[in-house]
């Protein structure tokens, strides 16, 4: 499941060969330039981890990372040239997840930004929808005492929907991520497979409870059972 990586720096050239070698190595990456971009940009964006330089125009990032943790827990690498400790540990006081001093090796960045992802990575070992128990470590679903069969596939829809709980997820994220599609095209294999488990998992298909169509989006999970947002 490919993540996203969010840049907020202000130097094109570096935000440039930062975000091609992040690629390379297979995230999905964005970046802006400045504060209040990157503020609208991780509502929209939603990325799994934020590379912030501290050096910005306008909003800098220890402002950025302070507004970040009102909303979000997205975790944060802090990028500066200002490497004396004082800036550091006002950094992860702020909330920052790691903190990195310019000129770096990209190695050692993206060391970071896999240790970071290692630690801050959602998982779900167990969902519970009502009377549905679904183990996702030995892949048994059951409602009550009867077992309730799940392709693969299913229980890694389920799954990344579960990781993701209230939050839309993009059809192509789908067939990135679960598929494992390299380039999504147009295709209803997510929507059919979706039909296909909420005939197994919702109390009443047609007025599904836990996986709502956002329409002309994608799909998001409510696993208390709840109508949409």
């Amino acid at each position: 499941m490919r993540k996203r990586i969010l840049i907020v720096e202000d130097d094109v050239n570096l935000s440039a060969i930062v975000r091609e070698n992040l690629v390379f190595e297979g995230f999905e990456v964005d970046f802006v330039r400045d504060g209040g971009a990157a503020l609208a940009k991780v509502h929209d964006f939603r990325p799994d981890l934020v590379v912030l330089d501290v050096m910005l125009p306008g909003m800098n990032g220890f402002d950025i990372c302070t507004q970040l943790r009102r909303h979000a827990t997205t975790p944060i690498l802090m990028v500066s040239a200002r490497g004396q400790k004082p800036d550091r540990i006002r950094g992860l006081n702020l909330g920052a997840d790691d903190y990195i001093t310019k000129p770096f090796e990209l190695d050692e960045l993206l060391a970071r930004i896999n240790a970071i992802l290692r630690r801050s990575r959602p998982t779900t070992d167990i969902l519970v929808l009502g009377d549905i128990r679904v183990d996702f470590v030995s892949c048994v679903a059951r409602r009550g005492k009867v077992p309730i069969h799940l392709t693969h596939r299913e229980f890694s829809l389920l799954k990344y929907l579960s990781e993701r709980p209230g939050q839309v997820v993009s059809r192509d994220d789908l067939l990135r991520d679960v598929w494992e599609y390299p380039d999504p095209g147009i295709t209803r294999a997510v929507d059919h497979a979706v039909n296909r488990l909420r005939t197994k998992i919702e109390p009443d298909p047609q007025q599904p409870r836990y996986i709502h169509t956002a329409v002309g989006v994608g799909y998001l999970m409510t696993p208390e059972g709840v109508s949409a947002p």
